[in-house]
């Protein structure tokens, strides 16, 4: 069912976050992206403001993970899990039974490599998460900057409810736009975002009805914005290496939209349009 939506939707006219250019631009990057921002392909959370690229990646999922509830031997589905940073991380701290999908034949290989090399319990598949299909509920549903991405948040988060355990958290983190934007606003500081990263972004509010619309009950709702937003000077410095301008050359326009776009990522950031933020939900035990 999952490679069968996919394949429709790889049909479908195109889209800021067309699957097509998402699946595309991930297989050719994530090895660059690899080397040049780390184990974690997501934002940092700085406490003092003096942590390392590094260690603020980290410690975005470590907060994450705390706020998850996350317990030893818990079972989880990490989805659009990238290259495989948390679903690895979850595994190794938590002794956790990961499972990590993602679109991206690459990121799949990459990861199972990983997992490989680190001897840990994570298993990686090839899916669409608007399409879920797997045999087992979950304790823990983890995504980290990934929903943006898809054609229907509403759907996604009705589709995933099934997969979480009675009991169970849903726990995530994810790009948004500051509510009441004005058109003006919206062309200037959130368009040249969503062409660029490929994403197509909602408001917190947005997330909010889906869950409560689908008996998911709020936990924690964070924005994060000011602890997150030097990630973009760190991905100014990053993308100053002459051989992701050497792959934009080979890949084309998309792939210079992108880096073009690290700086409206900054501009988003510092006129506060743009907003990091996390939701923690649980599934009821009764339902």
């Amino acid at each position: 069912m999952g490679r069968q939506l996919l394949q429709e939707t790889l049909r479908s006219p195109l889209r800021p976050n067309d699957k097509r250019k998402i699946v595309e631009h991930y297989d050719v990057a994530s090895p660059y992206y690899r080397s040049l921002w780390g184990e974690h392909l997501h934002h940092g959370y700085w406490i003092r403001g003096d942590e390392s690229k590094e260690l603020a990646q980290l410690q975005l999922t470590e907060y994450l993970a705390t706020l998850a509830g996350i317990k030893q031997d818990s079972s989880v589905l990490d989805i659009g899990c990238g290259f495989g940073g948390s679903s690895l991380y979850l595994a190794r701290k938590f002794s956790a039974h990961v499972t990590g999908i993602t679109i991206s034949p690459v990121q799949i290989e990459m990861a199972r490599k990983a997992a490989e090399d680190a001897q840990l319990d994570a298993l990686f598949v090839l899916m669409d998460a608007e399409a879920l299909d797997l045999p087992q509920q979950f304790d823990i549903l983890w995504s980290i900057e990934s929903i943006s991405h898809y054609y229907n948040r509403e759907k996604f988060f009705a589709n995933a409810r099934p997969f979480l355990k009675p009991g169970g958290v849903l726990a995530f983190t994810d790009w948004f736009k500051r509510s009441g934007l004005s058109a003006v606003q919206t062309r200037k500081f959130i368009a040249p975002i969503e062409r660029g990263m490929l994403v197509e972004l909602e408001t917190m509010d947005d997330y909010e009805s889906y869950l409560l619309a689908n008996d998911l009950q709020i936990v924690h709702r964070q924005d994060l914005t000011r602890h997150c937003g030097k990630t973009w000077q760190f991905g100014s410095e990053i993308i100053r290496d002459k051989s992701l301008w050497a792959l934009a050359a080979k890949q084309g326009k998309d792939f210079l939209t992108y880096l073009r776009a690290f700086r409206a990522m900054r501009a988003g950031y510092s006129s506060g349009n743009f907003v990091y933020g996390l939701f923690v939900a649980s599934r009821p035990f009764a339902s």
